[in-house]
């Protein structure tokens, strides 16, 4: 019977899109334990596969106390990006669990979509590529960012990198952050300003925030009533920053020319889901993070923590 420390990997698909952590992993004497299905993995399943992990690589499944308690063996938990909200941290430290993350990691993969996503709904690429399955050839004139005001709903790392990508489009950037950082604002040439401000100047607005306790439902009616009138919305950071009933009123009522979402309340959202099905909004399945360079990456750092630990050495990222 092998001896080697077991390490769950929830993620789905982990072994090929994350080769690299894998092959570290394996090089150092751990055997993975695989998610074997094409989505997040449920509580019973965690507990089942990961019954004798001493670690666990954490993708969207949802980490509480009974959970942990489920797993005697289990001494830290590796999140596969940067967001830990599916992680009860409280109860992670009670326990003497450490978690990590890679900050940073998919920091550009999440930076290139969002701007994407905004070019494709600005531009109606959804319309157009329905039309053309249809043979229709009616136009659907869009907007250029080179013409319009972007708003940015937090400054860090991945906001940042958009707008330093945007800025070379010629657009204008603003951006309204808590604790601003000046001088990241001054070098990309973005304009900080209140956050009221950001919502009556921005024509598209993209989030950026954390979940917290005090940012959950952020988007709520008062807040879209505040936006200017034919904004387009984008959420790439998390799907329960948005009232997605607030998000529908706004859409059907004109206040909001159009949304681009890369994550939602609940996911895997149902199928049929009123959002998804919306003319004006264009909805992805949570992909924005998703790239060979930021798997690799994040992949890697992931492999070293479980390393370090399990060798006696503090890791890296450890919150």
């Amino acid at each position: 019977m092998s001896t080697a420390p077991i390490v769950l990997a929830c993620p789905s698909d982990y072994e090929n899109v994350s080769a690299e952590g894998a092959r570290a992993l394996a090089d150092a004497g751990f055997r993975l334990v695989l998610n074997p299905h094409d989505r997040p993995l449920t509580e019973h399943e965690v507990r089942t596969l990961g019954a004798e992990a001493v670690a666990a690589v954490v993708g969207l499944e949802e980490w509480t106390d009974t959970l942990m308690d489920a797993l005697p063996s289990l001494r830290i938990l590796c999140k596969q990006g940067v967001g830990v909200d599916n992680i009860d941290l409280e109860a992670a430290r009670a326990r003497g669990i450490v978690v990590t993350n890679v900050p940073g990691g998919n920091a550009g993969a999440v930076s290139e979509f969002t701007v994407g996503l905004m070019i494709a709904a600005l531009r109606n690429l959804a319309q157009g590529q329905r039309a053309a399955n249809e043979g229709d050839w009616s136009r659907f004139p869009g907007r250029e960012i080179s013409a319009l005001t972007v708003g940015l709903l937090g400054f860090g790392r991945i906001a940042q990198l958009v707008a330093q990508k945007l800025v070379a489009f010629g657009g204008t950037v603003i951006a309204h952050d808590p604790f601003p950082d000046e001088e990241s604002a001054r070098r990309l040439g973005v304009e900080l300003v209140a956050r009221q401000e950001l919502l009556a100047r921005s024509e598209v607005l993209s989030l950026h925030l954390p979940v917290l306790p005090e940012t959950v439902g952020t988007v709520d009616a008062d807040f879209l009533h505040s936006l200017r009138d034919g904004a387009v919305l984008v959420n790439t950071a998390r799907g329960a920053l948005v009232n997605e009933d607030a998000l529908l009123t706004a859409l059907e009522s004109g206040e909001l020319a159009g949304a681009a979402l890369d994550v939602f309340s609940t996911e895997p959202l149902p199928a049929g889901h009123p959002l998804t099905r919306h003319s004006r909004v264009l909805a992805t399945n949570h992909m924005a993070a998703e790239s060979r360079e930021a798997y690799g990456a994040i992949s890697k750092a992931n492999a070293q923590a479980i390393i370090d630990l399990v060798s006696g050495r503090e890791p890296a990222n450890a919150l």
